[in-house]
């Protein structure tokens, strides 16, 4: 694992695209992250990167507030999911937060992808708010309390 900078910006936006292409025909539209400024997101955020042999296949895009930490993108190249690194990747999320002292991690998802709601239950998470997206849909909000 490791902080993205500048030159991981293409090798981004292509694990985004491979990871969330499998939900375009489930919402007839590319997922929020599959359309996001990724050079804004590494100067911004806190961009995580897992490897494999020197090339990332997972990613963990995170924002600190004032008393959480967003979640902004969890993502798993198509090719490597269902190996646990989406709960790895989560739980350094949760690691990154307790290190920060914030004691709340809150994501975002599509109401539509009921596997990834139930991903995060799994994990504790729990809705706390829901939203319409303007481009059709709802954008359920979740949160965990960390201790």
């Amino acid at each position: 694992m490791r902080r993205a900078g500048p030159a991981d910006v293409e090798a981004i936006k292509s694990l985004t695209r491979l990871a969330y292409a499998k939900w375009v025909p489930m919402i007839g539209r590319e997922p929020k992250p599959m359309t996001a400024d990724y050079e804004r997101a590494v100067r911004e955020h806190l961009i995580d990167l897992w490897e494999e042999n020197g090339k990332p296949i997972a990613m963990v895009e995170m924002v600190p507030g004032e008393d959480n930490l967003l979640i902004v993108n969890l993502a798993t190249h198509h090719d490597h999911q269902g190996r646990g690194l989406g709960g790895k990747l989560l739980a350094h999320a949760e690691d990154t937060a307790r290190a920060l002292n914030l004691h709340e991690a809150q994501l975002y998802t599509n109401a539509a992808f009921a596997a990834n709601i139930s991903f995060y239950e799994a994990r504790g998470y729990t809705v706390f708010k829901r939203e319409p997206i303007a481009a059709g849909g709802t954008v359920v909000w979740m949160k965990k309390t960390l201790t």
